[in-house]
């Protein structure tokens, strides 16, 4: 088992280092593209920097943020005026000895329609075009992974529309794309996903967390095996405590914790996980000290 973490290096943070720059829409009108340029620059630079402590910690698994590059809906990537540089960036990004995945946000919805769907699939190609820069091969060890997004009041018809859709994605975007399991029980659980994946071949991504919230009438195991043969390669799940459990009564119920409480089951599986806990590589180096892990 790898462990990995997303986006944020709070070591590094704390020295000005970011790949998350970013700007409100009326900055980037006041703006425009130059100064998108500019930051999508520094996040790129600092991306690498962050790959570079990784590795250096042996740590091989990184979800990298989906706000690399500010406002990319508004422009295309090649008409920045620093591509150039930051085309060369993202290639040295590449050749990094870690395992890079990425999670576009929650308002990307697959099964969606008109403006919707349209807004998604432009997102969702930006990023498979971030990982082509990087040289990345189109397989799911370098995962972009979604959520359905809705239910739509028919979860049978919704993954019909999501399968429809998903067949007007580029080649390399579908070599890349995962499904991940939702934590409420009126969206999808890892049982209500298979028929996506019978559909489509799209791989599912366990998240042990959501999981306990929409169990879906498996058990965790059970759950865990399901998505773990929808995959071709290692998968990369998702690991966090229960904040509202752990930490804090008074949270939300779907609240991640800060760190890991417990070990990492992998029912004797070889996986990667990404935790996804607010403490970021903190909690990753905390939870080797304590619990250990299997490295591959």
């Amino acid at each position: 088992m790898n462990l990995g973490y997303a986006c944020i290096n709070l070591t590094l943070a704390a020295e000005g280092v970011s790949s998350t720059r970013g700007m409100i829409r009326k900055t980037f009108l006041e703006k425009g593209i130059q100064y998108a340029s500019r930051l999508a620059l520094e996040n790129v630079r600092d991306l690498l920097r962050i790959l570079e402590w990784n590795a250096a910690h042996d740590i091989r698994v990184f979800r990298v943020t989906s706000d690399l590059f500010p406002w990319s809906s508004e422009y295309r990537l090649e008409s920045l005026p620093d591509f150039t540089e930051i085309r060369s960036l993202l290639e040295k990004a590449g050749t990094m000895k870690v395992r890079m995945t990425t999670h576009p946000g929650p308002f990307n919805k697959l099964a969606g329609e008109g403006a919707t769907l349209e807004n998604t699939i432009r997102e969702l190609e930006t990023h498979s075009q971030i990982f082509d820069l990087m040289g990345l091969p189109a397989t799911h060890w370098h995962k972009i992974n979604i959520h359905v997004g809705g239910a739509y009041g028919d979860k049978a018809a919704t993954l019909k529309r999501f399968a429809s859709n998903f067949r007007r994605l580029s080649a390399n975007l579908r070599g890349r794309l995962s499904v991940e399991n939702d934590d409420k029980p009126g969206l999808f659980s890892v049982g209500e996903l298979l028929p996506l994946y019978e559909m489509t071949g799209i791989p599912l991504v366990f998240d042990y967390f959501h999981h306990k919230l929409n169990p879906g009438g498996y058990s965790e195991e059970e759950a865990f095996t399901l998505a773990y043969n929808t995959w071709t390669v290692k998968p990369v799940f998702h690991y966090s405590s229960s904040r509202r459990e752990k930490e804090d009564p008074a949270s939300k119920k779907e609240a991640h914790s800060d760190w890991v409480y417990e070990p990492v089951n992998t029912y004797g599986y070889d996986v990667d996980i990404v935790l996804e806990t607010k403490m970021k590589e903190l909690s990753l180096l905390r939870y080797l000290e304590q619990f250990g892990a299997n490295r591959s």
